[in-house]
């Protein structure tokens, strides 16, 4: 007999699944009977929350959605946060848990593991959540979650399969073929009447978020072709490489690149919520754009959110580039163009701004120089803080991090080890606080089990420090943030890492060229001299 259970593992596997983050549990098992004969990996979290942090890092590389198998109760609450953080920044990821039998479903009796609920739980988190009723339902729901994943905008999926549905018998049910899905083109009249409006204008302004990482190529025609200065959102960052002449950065919140958008005639922005912390991560509200505003999205709602655009367009971004692309003549950049000499304007303002980072800059530049195909995976730290601004790398998906957004601690370094699964050739470095690593650092016991050889940049400052700086901005009496910090370099040798401690750049990028492949290698930095004046 095959069980639905191991019929499940058969056809994620025939759709290209091929690694899956869990713990398994006694209402999980069932679950797992299927693995051994598959070709999938199985990497086992040290909690739930960590499996759906890992699935995150391993989807944002890898394009596929990032798959979790969770027990009932307790492994759901547990990863709700990482749902959370996936749902904000809309990241495919595929939850799917056990449930206690359909008979006992919601009596509130005291069976092992129950809540109330599941799916109403999951409700904020996920772009919808399915009970499976009958085995004969699991083609047509998975079917469901990877339309949402490849034709819509992609969002964790919740399926839970009642214990006794896990142990039914599938022998009777054939895979299904994978859906054949695209995402929808935006309206053509439209895109003619975005594509006048930009030729008329004057002082173009160009707009890109997360939804065009799949669109680099297109990103940087359609940036040369306008003559717009273009600004990332944190999401985006890549898509226009280092030093492109009219590359802005991530920097809309700071007074250069808004006075840039309050002189904008027209601004175009695609695959962008417009949100807060992309745009007013400063919180006075001040980001404006007076001009007339195009906004192109998958997301009919979003394209109303925040901005109201003078033009609405829904449709895929990598889609509704290429069709502007056709209603212009090509174009390279750059260097002396209107819109390069405005970017130059903007850059040197944003010079002198940044002139207090120095120790920050020259923190990435002795990393890049030494591993200058990095991949930067971050937390809500100060390094990431910094990087957000200063740090600018050829190729989209080389960083992301939890500190927009949904703004979760303790994300940089599961997702970190998803990353490295995703593409193991690359180098990953995962930058976290002293704080935030404390929230997950039992996944390095994870990443030495699954021979993960990533890099930990951990930024010592003995607390929660800019938590700290906030209060005392605000005339609070600093108090829950000078926490016991603990000696991190003999926790994470105790869990098999390599561990040390930097001196200084010379010796950090020693031990950069040095980071075994096979496990972590944790590198802590002091905030004070000489990393910082």
């Amino acid at each position: 007999m095959t069980t639905c259970g191991e019929f499940l593992v058969k056809q994620l596997e025939a759709w290209g699944v091929d690694t899956v983050f869990g713990i398994p549990g006694v209402h999980t098992v069932e679950l797992y009977r299927g693995l051994p004969a598959s070709g999938i990996r199985h990497v086992t979290p040290r909690h739930e929350q960590g499996a759906g942090f890992m699935a995150d890092g391993y989807a944002r590389v890898s394009g596929k959605p990032g798959v979790c198998f969770i027990i009932t109760g307790p492994g759901m609450t547990n990863i709700l946060t990482a749902m959370g953080q996936a749902y904000a920044d809309s990241i495919p990821m595929l939850v799917i848990s056990s449930v206690n039998e359909r008979e006992r479903l919601g009596l509130g009796k005291g069976y092992l593991h129950e809540l109330p609920n599941q799916r109403a739980m999951t409700a904020g988190v996920t772009a919808f959540s399915h009970t499976l009723m009958s085995v004969e339902e699991l083609p047509a729901v998975l079917s469901r979650a990877f339309t949402v994943f490849e034709g819509e905008r992609p969002r964790p999926v919740h399926i839970e399969l009642p214990l006794d549905i896990i142990t039914a018998d599938a022998s009777h049910m054939a895979l299904a073929p994978r859906p054949t899905v695209r995402r929808p083109a935006p309206n053509r009249t439209l895109i003619r009447e975005a594509a006048g409006l930009l030729k008329q204008a004057e002082r173009p302004l160009l707009l890109l978020g997360g939804g065009c990482v799949a669109a680099e190529a297109e990103a940087r025609a359609l940036a040369a072709v306008l003559d717009a200065p273009t600004a990332l959102t944190i999401n985006a960052k890549g898509l226009l490489p280092p030093a492109h002449p009219l590359l802005l950065g991530s920097n809309q919140s700071l007074r250069p690149v808004r006075d840039l958008a309050l002189e904008a005639d027209v601004v175009l922005a695609i695959g962008t919520e417009l949100g807060e912390t992309d745009y007013d991560v400063v919180f006075d509200g001040d980001f404006r754009l007076p001009g007339r505003l195009i906004r192109i999205d998958i997301d009919g709602q979003q394209l109303q959110r925040n901005f109201t655009p003078h033009l609405a367009i829904q449709g895929d971004a990598r889609l509704a580039m290429r069709m502007l692309l056709a209603e212009f003549d090509p174009r390279q950049a750059s260097a002396n163009s209107p819109g390069a000499q405005r970017t130059a304007a903007v850059q040197k303002r944003l010079g002198e701004d940044f002139s207090g980072w120095a120790h920050y800059r020259q923190l990435f530049d002795c990393i890049l120089d030494t591993l200058p195909d990095a991949r930067f995976v971050g937390d809500s730290t100060q390094t990431v803080y910094s990087g957000n601004h200063l740090v600018e790398l050829d190729g989209a998906r080389r960083w992301f991090n939890a500190s927009t957004g949904y703004g979760t601690l303790g994300y940089g370094l599961p997702a970190a080890i998803g990353a490295k699964l995703a593409e193991p050739q690359r180098p990953v470095i995962s930058l976290m606080g002293d704080g935030g690593v404390q929230f997950t650092i039992a996944e390095l016991a994870s990443a030495v089990e699954a021979r993960v050889g990533i890099i930990v940049l951990l930024w010592n400052n003995s607390g929660y420090g800019e938590i700290k700086r906030y209060m005392q901005r605000r005339d609070i009496t600093p108090i829950a943030v000078d926490i016991y910090t603990p000696d991190l370099l003999a926790i994470a040798r105790g869990f098999g890492c390599a561990a040390e401690r930097a001196r200084d750049h010379a010796h950090l990028a020693e031990l950069l060229r040095q980071a075994p492949t096979d496990r972590p290698l944790l590198i802590e930095i002091m905030e004070e001299a000489p990393f910082h004046p």
